[in-house]
């Protein structure tokens, strides 16, 4: 299949906003095709195969990560791209990216390490990400971070309050905070990562979810958005009804689901830009947010949303765990705060040298970049206590 021309209102490479520091362009790569491969040659993506998703690291070994997440997320997305004649190595970068700044044991981690850091700032994944690729990594000797374009940093922030914004706008006057202050919104690639990173966790959490044994196609069966692809995949395939077949059973539904998804996401948004008419990235980010799903398929996977969240995400084998993750956050952080010769002696030595909020800010990057199992070891380093079997 060849690749179609990008449309119009497409980020297109060569038009880019530029990096922070400029640099000469590759001679066979395109510059957001350069940002996927900085991202993947990263420091922070590799830690992300060794980071919680729903279920923590020890728990299995063929549950989701950040890192797997990450690749369905780019793999849903560059296929949605295509048929939306918009640019797959953007798409493919940012979502690559959106999660490199995701703490150790998933959202109960960034919940504790919020709370860690509510006088000196708050912690917020999103922007921990931004912060990952601007200035942690540490690859190059011109400058910190990975010198990502205006276009892919935009698309990892996507979420961001207002002060934070207006922080960045401080540093960065008409960067990627400007959109949060003004409305805007951003390119319909970075549009499409959001909505494809929401399609592949709903899909592979219910994966994982029945895996588990913490929820079963029984209940499932409750769910509108399921019932009605595990009814077609039973139609199609009746021997899957069988013991047996359960497990080809559940595959084939989230086949159908995901596939589904993603046809009413290519219809729908083409729908409101062929109403819209945006003939270029500017008009795009003055306009509503046009990738989308119909009125009827984001009814329905909101309600499988709100069945993860009750049944898997409140299940009480998933608290319980997330609440032993969330303490031996708080306890390495009050412990590093108080000794940071504990850390490694570039990070106990930037902590030193500042201030109480500079303090902070490095245990918290220092806790961020952790995986799980290095967590949960050095936890088990510094109080004598095993609260995970990391």
């Amino acid at each position: 299949m060849n690749h179609r021309p990008l449309a119009s209102y497409a980020c297109h490479s060569d038009q880019n906003r530029g990096r922070r520091f400029p640099q000469p362009p590759a001679p066979t790569r395109s510059e957001f095709q350069r940002d996927r491969d900085r991202i993947v040659h990263s420091t922070a993506f590799r830690r992300l195969v060794y980071k919680t998703q729903v279920f923590l690291n020890h728990e299995g070994d063929l549950f989701r990560t950040r890192l797997t997440h990450s690749l369905e997320v780019a793999q849903l997305g560059r296929s949605i791209a295509r048929s939306l004649a918009l640019n797959e190595d953007l798409v493919e970068a940012i979502c690559l990216a959106h999660d490199l700044g995701h703490t150790p044991f998933g959202h109960a981690g960034q919940d504790a390490l919020n709370e860690c850091m509510k006088d000196c700032g708050g912690f917020e994944h999103n922007l921990q990400s931004l912060r990952v690729v601007d200035t942690l990594e540490e690859r190059y000797p011109e400058y910190d971070g990975i010198n990502l374009t205006f276009e892919t940093r935009e698309g990892i922030l996507k979420h961001c309050s207002r002060r934070n914004a207006e922080l960045i706008e401080q540093r960065e006057p008409h960067g990627v905070g400007e959109r949060f202050l003004r409305g805007w919104q951003p390119s319909l690639e970075a549009q499409l990562c959001n909505l494809a990173d929401e399609i592949a966790y709903n899909a592979h959490d219910v994966d994982d979810g029945v895996r588990s044994g913490l929820i079963s196609m029984e209940q499932l069966c409750s769910v509108p958005l399921f019932e009605r692809y595990r009814l077609q995949a039973l139609a199609a395939h009746p021997q899957l009804q069988e013991e047996f077949g359960q497990r080809r059973l559940l595959n084939e539904t989230i086949r159908r689901m995901l596939s589904d998804q993603v046809y009413d996401v290519i219809n729908a948004t083409s729908r409101a830009i062929s109403r819209l008419a945006p003939g270029n990235v500017d008009d795009v980010r003055h306009a509503p947010a046009l990738v989308q799903f119909s009125a009827e398929m984001r009814a329905e996977s909101l309600a499988l949303k709100q069945f993860l969240f009750r049944e898997l995400y409140r299940h009480a084998q998933v608290m319980e765990t997330m609440a032993l993750a969330q303490r031996v956050i708080r306890e390495l952080f009050a412990i590093y705060l108080q000794n940071p010769s504990e850390m490694p002696p570039a990070q106990a030595a930037q902590a030193l040298a500042g201030d109480a909020f500079k303090r902070a800010r490095v245990v918290a990057d220092f806790i961020a970049g952790m995986t799980d199992r290095y967590a949960g070891r050095e936890h088990e380093r510094l109080t004598g206590s095993r609260l995970l079997n990391a």
